[in-house]
């Protein structure tokens, strides 16, 4: 895998694989605890997971300006993973107030800042050597691969570690019954037999007190995915251990000469410069309050996340000479198609993992566990590989892969046969498809590209990106398509005499089988191969050598706009049926990609 590659890469897909396990821990679970502990709302709760994502890829922006000022990426980055070591640190601690999660959550997007986008400009470092310049593309999808080996493991662990603990306390896992606790705490449960049943359910006996099984339900379901956070952290040790002995590989960049140039510079910047930004971010932040002030519940706040991007456009601007002028342009139009795709593509770890939990069935046969439990799910994966070398051009190939598919095979069936007939299923696992058709996906996609690039025919970088937009527009309409007919989550919420909010369960008539769900994830991966990879590759090659740092943490800052809109599928979860909801993100993707078509020729020019 890292043949023709330089030895530098393989230290940072090892380091960005273990801190990526850690921070997939988490956000697997994040909405989901955030819910359960503190009783919020979906719009609540999308709130602040909206927050914390703009938060991790923002202060990538910080991140990029200390390591383009200093030249110190090395040093910047070892410092980003201490400081995500302690954030996790914090998120561990059982009983925290909300007031002290979200300081953990922003000294783990701190944290990341340091990390995330300076490690992606050191890969690209690595390939601006002539003798790799050819295989940047193909090393970005590898170190693409890494973030998603640690993330596919993430959600069995996190989920694993919760029902641990609830088994230690008596309990089985429901992922309805927090919500449930919560509203019979406030006496705005419609159907408490309903609940009654759940609660015998999974205590295993008959509860003659449901204030009190809510409560431990609550604190126990809490503290198991504290004790999961626990876990990000020790993932996070692996990950320095592995940075410190091998960074060596990494190149040590020397300060980038000046342009010898009269036209002003970005070394030449002034505080009126910095001032235009910043003035025009406040000036957003003003706008958005009283047009957004009806709309949304913290509009001058999200009128300051839009202002910093544009900030960030008006800097880059100002301080880009002339010659470097139309490479930044290009790249901050990829920039606005980036806002629009992660708004929608993130919704996995928000709306569609509410729809995992509210509208896809609790249980599922034998077969359809094998991708719901960690071991048979690997020995599947190990199976399938096992078919595929069945059609390797060498018979030694052959024959290992005949004995792979046969041992495998052979336990896969074992598992099939001895599951039960119906098996519960975690809502937080179906985040794991996503890296897994990633790391599946990822080599058969760069040997399509490889070949059509041996008979001239392989798309651009921007065309990839273009084309990655269709392709989730797709993935969003198989999502509708399984959403025709179900009850909206507004149609389950009813005001009573008194004026206060009812709120009913969701009947089993609206849960669909999981394998809408994993369609959908798997046309999203494949958009995001298509894109962000491609992206970050684009990014590396296009930016001006001065500012590799600055433009990959602008890449991030637009990531972090587009996070800050997840909020719309929140905001809208429970306003809107739910087929208009997933229309939102496939018009958005769309529009996204017919604007980025238009300027195709323009984006083409700046990678020569």
């Amino acid at each position: 895998m890292f043949k023709g590659h330089p030895k530098g890469l393989f230290v940072a897909f090892f380091s960005n694989m273990g801190e990526r396990f850690g921070f997939y821990t988490m956000m697997a679970i994040l909405v989901l605890f955030l819910q359960a502990k503190y009783g919020l709302s979906e719009e609540d709760a999308g709130n602040y997971y909206s927050w914390f994502y703009f938060g991790i890829y923002a202060l990538a922006l910080v991140g990029g300006i200390l390591a383009d000022a200093t030249r110190k990426y090395k040093t910047v980055i070892l410092a980003g993973i201490i400081v995500m070591f302690s954030g996790y640190v914090i998120m561990a601690l059982p009983g925290n107030p909300l007031a002290l999660t979200l300081a953990g959550l922003f000294t783990i997007a701190f944290g990341n800042g340091l990390f995330k986008g300076n490690l992606q400009a050191v890969v690209g470092q690595l390939y601006d050597d002539p003798r790799y310049s050819k295989v940047r593309d193909s090393a970005f999808m590898i170190f693409y691969m890494g973030i998603n080996i640690g993330a596919f493991f993430a959600p069995f662990v996190a989920t694993g570690v919760r029902n641990w603990f609830l088994r230690t306390q008596g309990f089985l896992h429901d992922g309805s019954l927090p919500g449930l606790c919560h509203a019979y705490q406030n006496q705005t449960l419609e159907h408490v037999e309903k609940f009654q049943e759940l609660a015998d359910k999974v205590s295993g006996t008959h509860v003659t007190d449901l204030g009190l099984f809510a409560q431990q339900y609550i604190d126990a379901f809490a503290r198991g995915y504290n004790y999961a956070f626990g876990v990000a952290a020790g993932a996070m040790i692996l990950s320095l251990m592995v940075y410190i002995i091998f960074n060596k590989l990494l190149p040590s960049v020397e300060k980038i000469k000046k342009p010898a140039t009269t036209e002003k510079t970005g070394t030449n910047a002034n505080l009126v410069t910095f001032l235009l930004g910043g003035g025009l971010m406040i000036a957003t932040s003003f706008i958005s309050f009283f047009l957004l002030r009806d709309v949304v519940k913290d509009p001058a706040a999200l009128g300051g996340a839009i202002g910093l991007f544009i900030g960030f456009v008006a800097i880059m601007f100002q301080i880009s000479t002339k010659e470097e002028r139309p490479r930044v342009t290009s790249l901050i139009m990829v920039f606005i198609v980036v806002i629009f795709f992660w708004m929608s593509f993130h919704q996995n770890g928000l709306t569609l993992t509410f729809f995992a939990r509210d509208y896809t069935v609790k249980e599922v046969g034998s077969f359809t566990n094998i991708f719901f439990n960690l071991e048979s799910i690997l020995t599947f994966i190990a199976a399938i590989a096992g078919l595929v070398l069945l059609f390797n051009k060498k018979n030694t190939m052959k024959l290992v892969g005949a004995a792979t598919f046969l041992v495998f095979g052979g336990i896969t069936y074992y598992f099939i046969t001895t599951y039960k007939s119906s098996n519960p299923i975690a809502p937080e696992i179906f985040q794991s498809f996503n890296p897994l058709f990633i790391v599946s996906l990822t080599f058969p996609i760069m040997g399509i590209f490889a070949w059509l690039n041996k008979k001239n025919m392989e798309p651009s970088a921007p065309k990839k990106i273009g084309i990655g937009m269709i392709i989730a527009a797709i993935g969003f309409t198989i999502i509708l398509i399984a959403s025709l007919g179900l009850i909206s989550p507004y149609e389950l919420q009813y005001l009573d005499s008194s004026g206060a909010t009812r709120y009913n369960p969701v009947p089993d008539s609206s849960r669909v089988v999981p394998y809408w769900l994993m369609s959908g994830y798997l046309v999203l991966t494949i958009a995001e191969l298509f894109l962000s990879p491609m992206g970050l590759s684009f990014v590396s090659k296009v930016a001006p050598p001065r500012f590799q740092g600055l433009m990959q943490g602008g890449w991030l800052l637009a990531t972090a706009v587009g996070n800050k809109f997840l909020f719309v599928g929140s905001k809208f979860w429970a306003k809107l049926p739910l087929w208009e909801l997933w229309a939102i993100f496939i018009v958005c993707c769309v529009l996204s990609a017919i604007f980025i078509f238009s300027i195709m020729k323009r984006l083409e020019a700046a990678t020569k």
